[in-house]
């Protein structure tokens, strides 16, 4: 049936609507629905009695065992083929009674009927910011990968595992959803790890989305099905190191890995660093839980790589972005960053050491060559107007480096680096270093003065700052910030460069907004939470709340939250983007939640998290 075509009146009174004419009043009204979903959030009254914080601070304990969920497998990776066997024996789990490690959480005084009534109103509200998100997935998205916040609709964007259900089960049963947190278990339960619609799956993805979080909720709860499909994935996981030099494929082919007569891998001649170096924790946490010594050994060679190579660098003590995992050559990268592709290797270091009991100096040792490098070439101090704040910030660059160190240095700043600010405080406090706590206390302060400044409330993607050429002296230099500001906008004249700050909307000392997204990232709230949790200093509570609110105000939509497109528009806030990662309910809205709750809750000397916020629990040992 052909469609009818409506003809215009011959006066021309009537005028077709143009394609963008249609897309702005479907904008116009997305952004309505979403204006009504933020004045229903923050003007619709909450009855906090009505969560019963008191009988689910007791989690731990709290297991209902209501079902004997069986796990749903069309193949069993336990029978998969290994080509490149291991040379030598496998490298086992270290053995003994765990270090008596320094004490990380600050000592918090009982608080006052105040204090406690305001932190359990900031608590409820990032619950039912939560709640609200886990309805809509469950009703629009259910076992698929993401939700999309305004079509509300499902997205398959991580091998079709259903990632946000999987990422999602640990902040389930921390904010007490203990019914949402069966049902999701029992749909758990049936995911098919045997075939993938994506042919590839991101090994690194896989490992801290999938395996780190059906890892963390065993460790939690206890339901075993969670185990026995964590074995599944990791044994999937597993053949990802069946290459020539046993160092892991960036991607795995599921089909192939199946393959009795495949000649196995060989590995990338070109892989990230956080590709190759952040599937320690994951893999460690499954060998001990399972017994089973091939998952440590897997990670240990990669290990061992490290620390050959460490001094052998173009900066020794770090590690370059990209690395050849075929001929195991770090030299043909000079990109050095704390930021995409390498932060995640570097914040296991000290993860590590936690979770392995001390028992194992290798992640001590990388931890402590690595960081007095990260102090010495990358970490920056930004000019200001404000000379008395700008002593106390200070932010993470990107170095391209000739050997020796010398080379051009770029202060562009990441919403993914903030993570370094709780990277070097738990490092200080581990291995009892006062000056990298205070340096994670100024990594920290860097990225809340960056949500502060912009007009959202919320901190870009990527930005440059001007770095000041000495952190302990550093006066405001207008002339210098203009410079900074043409350099990055290919202009000349004093006019332009005020062009730029008008159009970029530049606070003083901010060169460029090189990506003005939001992307529901946690990086900073992490940072936060643990400078609190190690601090006791309650501004920093003060900070996460105005930073939740901020996220909310730009990010909400009609089902959930959206990517924020722009964080230098207030005013109207615009629409979000149709996207919404899984991080979002597996970190961003759990170290929210987390900041705000009893600090015994997910103590961080009795847990340490994977990248993705998942909780492990870390070996019993004597405090010093």
């Amino acid at each position: 049936m052909r469609p009818v075509k409506i003809k215009p009146p011959r006066n021309g009174s009537y005028q077709p609507m143009g394609l963008r004419q249609r897309r702005n009043l479907k904008r116009i009204g997305f952004a309505l629905l979403s204006i009504i979903a933020l004045i229903y959030y923050f003007y619709t009254p909450f009855d906090y009695s009505a969560v019963d914080f008191e009988s689910h601070e007791a989690y731990m304990n709290d297991r209902l065992h209501a079902k004997g969920f069986v796990s749903q497998q069309s193949y069993d990776w336990r029978t998969a083929p290994f080509f490149n066997k291991i040379n030598g024996s496998l490298t086992p789990l270290p053995t003994g009674v765990p270090r008596s490690l320094p004490r990380i959480q600050y000592e918090f005084p009982e608080e006052t009927a105040s204090q406690k009534a305001l932190r359990e109103s900031r608590r409820a509200a990032v619950r039912k910011a939560f709640q609200r998100t886990w309805n809509s997935y469950r009703k629009h998205a259910w076992k698929m990968d993401e939700l999309m916040p305004i079509s509300g609709k499902g997205l398959d964007t991580f091998g079709g595992w259903g990632a946000t259900l999987v990422d999602s089960l640990d902040t389930l049963w921390i904010m007490g959803f203990k019914k949402e947190f069966y049902e999701a278990v029992d749909a758990v339960a049936h995911i098919d790890f045997g075939k993938s619609e994506s042919g590839t799956i991101s090994v690194f993805e896989t490992t801290i989305r999938y395996l780190g979080g059906m890892l963390s909720a065993y460790d939690l709860s206890g339901e075993k099905v969670l185990l026995d499909k964590a074995i599944q994935l990791g044994e999937l996981l597993y053949r990802a190191f069946d290459t020539n030099t046993n160092m892991p494929q960036d991607r795995l082919s599921l089909e192939a890995a199946k393959k009795v007569d495949s000649q196995g891998a060989a590995a990338d001649g070109n892989i990230c660093f956080a590709a190759i170096g952040s599937l320690t924790m994951e893999f460690t946490r499954l060998a001990q839980v399972t017994k089973e010594p091939k998952f440590y050994d897997a990670v240990a060679r990669v290990t061992n790589f490290l620390d050959r190579a460490q001094n052998k660098t173009d900066i020794p003590g770090l590690f370059p972005t990209w690395i050849n995992a075929f001929t195991l050559d770090f030299t043909s990268d000079e990109y050095f960053t704390m930021g995409a592709m390498a932060d995640s290797s570097y914040e296991y270091f000290p993860k590590m050491y936690a979770l392995l009991g001390g028992l194992e100096p290798v992640y001590e040792k990388l931890y402590k060559e690595s960081a007095p490098m990260i102090d010495k070439y990358l970490l920056f101090r930004p000019m200001l107007p404000d000379t008395e704040r700008g002593e106390d910030l200070l932010y993470s660059g990107d170095l391209f480096a000739n050997a020796g160190g010398t080379g051009r240095f770029d202060p562009e700043m990441q919403h993914l680096t903030c993570f370094i600010g709780g990277f070097f405080a738990l490092g200080g406090r581990l291995f009892k270093n006062e000056h990298h706590v205070a340096l994670g206390a100024k990594l920290t302060e860097g990225c809340i003065y960056a949500y502060e400044k912009m007009p959202s409330g919320v901190m870009p993607e990527k930005f440059h700052m001007v770095p000041c050429e000495s952190r302990n002296k550093c006066p405001w230099n207008a002339t210098k910030w203009e410079e900074h500001v043409l350099r990055k906008s290919y202009a000349e004249t004093h006019e332009e460069f005020l062009d730029a700050v008008k159009e970029q909307k530049l606070p003083p000392g901010f060169s460029h907004i090189k990506d003005r997204r939001y992307l529901l990232r946690p990086e900073a709230i992490e940072s936060v939470f643990i400078m609190y949790r190690i601090t006791g200093h309650q501004e920093y509570m003060e900070h996460a709340w105005n930073m939740f609110e901020a996220v909310q105000r730009a990010s909400m939509t009609k089902f959930a939250n959206g990517q924020v497109l722009d964080v230098t528009e207030a005013d109207p806030v615009p629409l979000p983007e149709d996207k919404m990662e899984s991080f979002w309910t597996a970190e961003t809205l759990k170290y929210f939640y987390l900041i705000f709750s009893p600090p015994d809750m997910i103590s961080l000397d009795d847990w340490v998290f994977n990248t993705e916020a998942h909780p492990f629990r870390r070996p019993k040992s004597t405090r010093t």
